[in-house]
């Protein structure tokens, strides 16, 4: 899926969901102001903006060209690198957290990608990763319309996570052993439905590494 898309376009869509999701996600994670934190296919920033205003030491790296721009125009202090989750760029252990918000669906290999989460993650830290709960979500209601239109349409419920229970096993299947599941469903946006999305966190504070 392409995301060479102009960064202010996917803002207005997707700030009102990702935005707000950052909030959550970032407390699921237990993040604070002492972390240095990698956000893994960053898009426009909104993981970012909200990291870095909880005090934390923010790198970023995303596929998309214009993404990175806008961001690096953004954040012009930010370590933001243009590549994939599959293949980081960075040492082993160079951060204290690794997230992924709405992200594991989208790549390519994603056992792959949280295997290199998990590498430049020191040990004490944590891989962490939520993604659209794709049956009932916050898109559902655009996916019900797609579906009016062409019934056929591939929608995001079938992708790497998005139903209940697999971005465990994609965790599971990377090879990682202590993990938690819940919900982020608190986030209300002033629609009929409120947002949900699995997440799933390694804490690695136990394991041999690094």
């Amino acid at each position: 899926m392409s995301f060479v898309v102009p960064p202010d376009a996917y803002a207005r869509f997707m700030g009102r969901y990702a935005e707000p999701l950052a909030v959550v996600f970032a407390a699921f994670a237990g993040v604070d102001e002492v972390d240095k934190v990698l956000d893994v296919g960053c898009g426009p920033g909104a993981l970012t903006a909200h990291l870095r205003s909880v005090g934390a030491e923010v790198a970023a790296i995303d596929p998309s060209p214009p993404f990175i721009d806008a961001i690096r125009v953004r954040f012009p202090d930010v370590d933001v690198r243009l590549g994939t989750a599959e293949e980081l760029p960075y040492d082993d252990a160079a951060f204290d957290a690794a997230l992924a918000q709405l992200v594991v669906h989208f790549m390519t290999d994603p056992v792959i990608g949280l295997r290199q989460m998990r590498r430049v993650t020191r040990r004490g830290g944590v891989v962490a990763a939520c993604v659209w709960d794709g049956p009932t979500g916050a898109l559902s209601p655009f996916w019900d319309a797609v579906h009016m239109i062409d019934p056929d349409a591939e929608d995001e419920a079938l992708l790497s996570g998005a139903h209940k229970g697999h971005l465990t096993e994609l965790f599971e299947a990377a090879g990682e052993i202590l993990f938690y599941l819940g919900y982020s469903s608190d986030v209300n946006f002033s629609r009929p439905h409120f947002l949900e999305a699995y997440c799933a966190m390694q804490d690695i504070r136990n394991q041999a590494g690094p």
